[in-house]
Order: C-alpha cells, then sequence, then structure tokens
C-alpha cells in the first residue's frame, strides 16, 4: 500500500524549501554582516600605522612581524573550520562565537603590557574575525536566492578595499 502524498523534507536537507524573508529583515541582516565583516578586515590594516609605536613601546621591534603575521595566520586557519562548523550546526552560534572570541581578542590586545601578550590576544582576535569573514558570507548565502546574491556580495567585496584605505587613517 503506497501513497503519493507530500513529505516534508528533514531540516538541513537540501531539498528544504528555501525561507522567503521581508526586504526589511534581510537589509538589517546584511548590515549586521557587513559591520562584522569591516570589523575584521579593518582590524589587519589599522595596526599597520600605529605598529611602530606599538612596537617600541613594547621593546619588540626586532619582533614586529608577529603582530600582524599572528593575525593573519588565525583567520586562515579557522576560515575552513568554521564554515565547517555553519555547515554542520548552522551559521547563528558560530557566528555569535565568532563575535564573542573577536572582542575578547579585541580587548585583551588594547590591555597588553607585553609583547607576548599582544601577540596571544592578536591571534584570538585573529580566530574571531575568521569566522566573521566566511560565515558573513555563507548567511548572506543562505537568505538570499540566487538570482539576488551578488546584489549582496559585491558591497561586501568592496569592504575589503574601504577597509585598507580607512584603516591607516
Amino acid at each position: 500500500m503506497s501513497t503519493n502524498a507530500p513529505t516534508t523534507p528533514a531540516p538541513g536537507s537540501d531539498d528544504q524549501a528555501p525561507v522567503q524573508m521581508d526586504k526589511k529583515v534581510v537589509y538589517l541582516i546584511f548590515g549586521s554582516l557587513v559591520a562584522a565583516m569591516f570589523l575584521s578586515s579593518l582590524d589587519q590594516s589599522v595596526v599597520g600605522t600605529a605598529l611602530p609605536t606599538i612596537v617600541g613601546d613594547l621593546n619588540a621591534v626586532s619582533h614586529e612581524g608577529w603582530i600582524v603575521t599572528s593575525y593573519l595566520v588565525a583567520i586562515a586557519i579557522v576560515m575552513p573550520v568554521y564554515g565547517k562548523v555553519g555547515d554542520l550546526f548552522g551559521r547563528r552560534w558560530p557566528f555569535l562565537i565568532a563575535i564573542a572570541i573577536f572582542l575578547c581578542g579585541s580587548l585583551g590586545s588594547a590591555l597588553s603590557t607585553s609583547f607576548a601578550e599582544l601577540v596571544i590576544f592578536r591571534s584570538l582576535q585573529g580566530l574571531g574575525a575568521g569566522g566573521l569573514m566566511i560565515l558573513s558570507q555563507a548567511i548572506i548565502a543562505d537568505i538570499t536566492s540566487a538570482r539576488d546574491r551578488g546584489k549582496y556580495m559585491g558591497p561586501m567585496g568592496a569592504i575589503f578595499g574601504v577597509a585598507a584605505v580607512l584603516g591607516p587613517l
């Protein structure tokens, strides 16, 4: 005995119909994601201007590259991890955790009194920033149709150029 009744796809399956969202909600989410992405990309270039003063105060002129490198290496390491975790468990909680990690790293960097502390907290900041970058793009892909996705991804990409200019300023 077989019935041809339609079935509801399991949550998280690829057969699930896309959720329709109001444009205002999409714009609100987009604005929040752009702000998070802007902070993480701005943090890559903002230190460059202050680096001579920072390493001078911390007596670490010969090791100044670690401040920038630790941040960028941490981002590169965690981006695929955040992407996979977001695919498996949803993107909301990993994104919120990335924000918390980024904020803790930022606070720790600001309060650092030694070079080692600064490098450690910049690394922590990078661990959060990697999640902000990759999950922002993934969330936009989740909430917009494939046809409209370019309208949202374009400005997100432009954020890197804006941050590269505004960071040193």
